[in-house]
């Protein structure tokens, strides 16, 4: 039996493992769910405020861009938090004394990312429909639109969030990271058109995947005439799909070198240099 195939199996075992006790603990309930809650409620409160120059509520034209952020952030930040973690505690450094143990774990921790991803944005997406309304999935074209958009999201974020955890030392540069990453959510027209900002910050914006992943979500979610509040009024499909790409392959050649350089520094001694120098923190 190839080993490599083992252990990819033994991955993806290891991930649902995981996918299924992260929402069989309340504390992992709450850390999923208590910001898309929060947003949730305050775009719950501007449901009956229209957006200038269209018929749609602030919160109907928020609602996709807060899916799109969940894809986006969540998929960086999800895998990168957890890769620190593990280097912190030793799990990493178990799963490197097993044969394929490394292959094993990097495949369990992105499946269970990828999973948790899909079922906060399944749950927003329900739950947003519901008490705010004016977003709908109509026809075969949104879903298929929604369907890709997400998949490219995930691929876009997930392996940089493996690279960022793979050159992160400890949580608090993991904190850290929070202050651009919410930068970037800010200017990405998730919560307002991107349009009402100066032209430096809405080429800034389109960049980063935050604002792609946005703009597909609300091109399958919302009316046509929706995009008339859009850059060019258009739903660029087509450079939704390239800067998504882009990042996607970017990241999935350089992922696999850092993960691997990662892996190869892992020992021992250098956990106990990272705990010692976390203790000359705390005192």
């Amino acid at each position: 039996m190839n080993p490599t195939a083992t252990a990819v199996r033994a991955g993806f075992a290891r991930g649902w493992i995981e996918l299924r006790q992260m929402y069989l603990s309340a504390p992992d309930l709450i850390g999923q769910f208590l910001t898309p809650a929060i947003s949730l409620a305050a775009l719950y409160l501007l449901r009956n405020r229209e957006y200038a120059g269209s018929e749609l509520s602030i919160a109907e034209l928020a609602l996709p861009g807060l899916i799109g952020s969940i894809i986006a952030f969540n998929g960086l930040f999800a895998i990168t938090n957890v890769l620190v973690l593990d280097r912190e505690d030793g799990t990493l450094l178990r799963a490197k004394a097993i044969p394929n143990g490394m292959a094993g774990y990097f495949v369990g921790k992105i499946a269970a990312a990828a999973g948790s991803v899909l079922v906060q944005v399944l749950v927003v997406l329900a739950a947003g429909m519901l008490i705010i309304g004016g977003s709908s999935l109509d026809g075969v074209g949104a879903w298929l639109t929604f369907a890709w958009v997400v998949l490219l999201g995930l691929l876009a974020t997930l392996p940089s969030g493996a690279i960022l955890g793979g050159v992160l030392e400890g949580p608090r540069a993991t904190f850290l990271l929070t202050m651009p990453l919410m930068g970037l959510i800010a200017i990405s027209g998730i919560f307002y058109p991107v349009t009402a900002l100066p032209g430096w910050l809405q080429a800034v914006a389109q960049v980063f995947p935050m604002y792609w992943a946005g703009l597909g979500m609300r091109s399958a979610l919302l009316p046509p005439d929706a995009v008339a509040i859009e850059i060019g009024r258009s739903w660029r499909h087509l450079e939704t799909a390239a800067v998504l790409g882009v990042w996607a392959v970017v990241g999935l050649l350089i992922a696999p070198v850092v993960l691997r350089r990662m892996a190869r520094h892992e020992s021992g001694s250098s956990m106990a240099a990272r705990r010692e120098k976390a203790m000359q923190r705390a005192f």
